[in-house]
């Protein structure tokens, strides 16, 4: 008896002692003032992420979404969406996929959200005829505003915040888990909408969570603004719900199994 509630004490305790480890370990990320300071933006010279192998890699068919999610592709349709005039999508469909073709335009979806969980699925080709952020570009943009990169990242250097799962322009992910060219990769995440007073003043920023390929990757960082080229623009007032785009950067990425779940 005192043997298994020894037993019991230690595993306790090492319980304990994994919940502090894993805590301390999330909130390593630095803050954005931190990392803003520190770094210029698109900085070549900052340290590239450590590169880690995500484990088994799924091919087959994705699995179904929650029963209380809004599916926004399903392989077939594309109703939920529309170009940013609110014109029908001239993207391709087929095999279950959605891929970007080049010139067709970003796309959005019809719905605005505001809080939300999200699972996306994308493919960079195959063949690489590129490298840098040529290679398999595009994004997502939650709210139609705060991007995280999509990229081909698989032994392809650039510069840390415009690779895979970048919260692009601001921050790298703490690792690169990118699967190898042609493969099947996810993103699962959670976003935070800015919040702002009748006035327009921000009260509290974005904020995202991203898990790539199952691995933890931005621990509820914050977004410095909305998402610019080489520029850091600063926050303005918003509605409190706002469309999801897809980025067509000229590449053409495939997309599967997105769904939303709205907070």
């Amino acid at each position: 008896m005192q043997f298994t509630r020894a037993r019991v004490y230690f595993a306790a305790i090492v319980s304990s002692l994994a919940l502090f480890g894993l805590t301390a370990n999330a909130n390593s990320q630095p803050t954005a003032s931190q990392a803003l300071d520190d770094w210029k933006i698109h900085d070549e010279s900052r340290p590239q992420p450590k590169v880690v192998d995500p484990g088994y890699s799924y091919q087959e068919l994705p699995a179904p979404a929650p029963s209380d999610a809004i599916v926004l592709f399903d392989g077939r349709d594309v109703s939920q969406w529309e170009t940013g005039k609110g014109e029908p999508i001239k993207w391709k469909v087929e095999n279950g996929c959605m891929e970007v073709v080049k010139n067709a335009g970003a796309i959005q979806t019809k719905k605005s959200f505001g809080d939300f969980q999200l699972h996306v699925e994308w493919c960079t080709p195959e063949v690489v005829k590129n490298k840098g952020q040529n290679r398999g570009n595009s994004g997502i943009f939650l709210m139609n505003m705060y991007e995280v990169q999509v990229l081909d990242s698989y032994q392809n250097q650039t510069y840390p915040d415009g690779q895979a799962a970048a919260m692009y322009g601001a921050y790298p992910p703490q690792v690169n888990a990118s699967r190898p060219p042609g493969h099947w990769q996810k993103y699962d995440l959670v976003f935070f909408a800015p919040r702002f007073d009748q006035s327009g003043k921000l009260i509290s920023p974005g904020r995202v969570t991203v898990f790539h390929n199952n691995v933890l990757v931005q621990h509820h960082m914050e977004y410095p603004g909305p998402t610019g080229h080489k520029v850091r623009p600063p926050y303005k007032a918003h509605a409190d719900k706002l469309p999801l785009g897809l980025q067509d950067h000229g590449d053409p990425v495939r997309f599967r199994n997105i769904w939303i779940r709205e907070l």
